[in-house]
Formats: structure tokens, C-alpha cells, sequence
């Protein structure tokens, strides 16, 4: 067997882990090569350099992509939540502060019914009974009242009775009309007294008592009632008038607080003559309004 040199000899590369390395060339004294070992060296360094710059440049270009996705993300939005409006970078339309504007309006403020009947000099509509209390029927909720004698006044003493007169007088009363209602047995009447102002007017209704009563006025098939009987009777002011009303039995028979149907036909009416009141008020208002 031969030990010679006539076999190929193994060539070192530093990147194969199954290589040797040569320490001889082509003498075995025991000492390295280092001029090989240095080109070796070398060499190494070179490869891991282009490596580096290999990362490098793939790194660069992945980061790249990344951020170009993100981007792409951002404006493209969720599919699944529908397409959007809204631009990427701006603020929300019409989020601007403007001031909204509104035309003016030339409509007047509506007119206060109870200006117009609180002063005499506003209140010049035609005035009574019959144009404050015009029906002969008054249905008031399933009873029906019939209208009966009217009388009007302007010696609002004649027509008042008990502490009523003194307190008319006083306050400056310049008209008493009267008009009565029945239903069946039961008649009430109604009395309104007219003052120049609803000063005068409030201050009258704030003057009177229980014994403030206008007088029942019959006639016309109204039999006598509150003529020595006792009866039933409100008082009450609004705008320029104070009103006035008396209820009880037509046969004469005194008025106990059990007779309810004589307390809600007293209250009936007076109710009836406020709400003509305002609705006169309400008249002239309008008439104003469309001049």
C-alpha cells in the first residue's frame, strides 16, 4: 500500500462543516499555512458583508410592504361594514360652526282677548243680554236650559239686593243686565254689571259677602223664585264686568246644600257668562287683528 501523494488531495472551504482544513503544502513539516489561513480569512468576511446587505435590502423592502398595507387598510376601511362617505384625512361635512339663519316673520303676536274687555275705551262692541246671552236653548252637558225674561239697567241699585247695592254704587257700576234660565222647577238668573275699568270690577267683587245678590228677575212663564226663599248665589269678575248669579226652586221651597241640581245650575250659568265674556273679548281681538 502506497503513502504517497498520488491521490487527490481534500480541499478546504470554510463553509462546509465536513471539510479539513490544510495544514500542509506539500510538505509535512507541523507548521500552518498561514497565508492560506488568511486568505480563508478573508474570503469569509466578504460573504458575510453581501449577506448583511442581502438582510438589509429584504428588510427595507418588507417594512416597505408593511407600511403600504397599513396605509391601504386605513383609507380602504371594513368591507364588511359598508362603503363610506367620509374622506380620509377631513373633517366631517358640514361640521363647520355656521350660524343657521331663519326669514324673519312678519305675523303680529296675537292679541289678548282681555285687553280689549278691560277698558271701556277698547270695549266698544255692541252690549246686552241678548247679544251676551243670545240662544233661547242652553245645552250644558245633557241639560238644557230655556231662556226666559232679559232686562237691562243702568241704576245697577234697582236691580241688586242685600250689601250689592251700596258696593255697585261705590265702585262705579254703569249697567245691570239681567237674564234668567229654568230647568224645570229650578230658575237661575244671571246678572252682569259693567264698569268703565277691570279695576273697578275686581275691586266690586272684592267688596262683596254672602249677602251680595243680584235680584231674581221672573216673568214671561217664570214663576217667582228667591223672593223671601232661601236660595243659592256666586259672584265672581272679568276684564271690566262683575257677575252676578241667584238660583232655587220656582215653587218657592227654600235651597239646602243637598240640592245639588240647583248648586250646578247656578254654576252652569256662571260659567256660560264668563266664557261669553271672553268670547267678546276674543271678537274684537280678532276684528283687530284683520284691520
Amino acid at each position: 500500500m502506497s503513502y504517497g501523494q498520488g491521490g487527490p488531495q481534500s480541499q478546504w472551504d470554510p463553509w462546509k462543516p465536513q471539510s479539513q482544513q490544510p495544514w500542509n503544502s506539500g510538505s509535512d513539516d507541523g507548521t500552518p499555512d498561514w497565508a492560506a489561513l488568511a486568505e480563508a480569512s478573508e474570503s469569509r468576511n466578504k460573504r458575510r458583508k453581501l449577506l448583511f446587505i442581502a438582510g438589509g435590502a429584504l428588510a427595507t423592502i418588507a417594512i416597505g410592504t408593511a407600511v403600504a398595507m397599513a396605509v391601504v387598510s386605513a383609507n380602504g376601511g371594513d368591507p364588511e361594514a359598508g362603503p363610506s362617505n367620509l374622506p380620509a384625512s377631513a373633517s366631517l361635512p358640514g361640521s363647520a360652526t355656521a350660524t343657521p339663519s331663519f326669514a324673519p316673520t312678519s305675523a303680529p303676536p296675537p292679541l289678548d282677548p282681555k285687553a280689549f274687555i278691560s277698558s271701556a275705551k277698547k270695549d266698544t262692541a255692541p252690549l246686552s243680554p241678548d247679544t251676551l246671552f243670545p240662544d233661547k236653548q242652553l245645552p250644558v252637558d245633557g241639560t238644557v236650559y230655556k231662556k226666559g225674561p232679559t232686562a237691562d239697567t243702568t241704576s245697577c241699585a234697582t236691580a241688586a239686593g242685600g250689601t250689592l247695592p251700596k258696593i255697585l254704587t261705590a265702585n262705579g257700576c254703569t249697567r245691570l243686565m239681567r237674564t234668567t234660565y229654568t230647568d224645570g222647577g229650578i230658575a237661575v238668573t244671571v246678572g252682569v254689571a259693567v264698569f268703565d275699568t277691570a279695576a273697578q270690577a275686581t275691586k266690586a267683587k272684592a267688596q262683596t259677602d254672602d249677602r251680595s245678590i243680584v235680584r231674581s228677575l221672573f216673568g214671561k212663564g217664570v214663576k217667582p223664585f228667591c223672593d223671601g226663599a232661601f236660595c243659592r248665589s256666586t259672584r265672581n269678575a272679568y276684564g271690566r264686568y262683575a257677575y252676578f248669579t241667584i238660583s232655587g226652586f220656582t215653587s218657592g221651597k227654600d235651597v239646602t246644600t243637598k240640592d245639588t241640581k240647583v248648586f250646578r245650575a247656578g254654576n252652569d250659568l256662571a260659567q256660560f257668562a264668563a266664557n261669553q265674556i271672553h268670547r267678546r273679548g276674543q271678537t274684537q281681538a280678532s276684528a283687530a287683528a284683520n284691520q
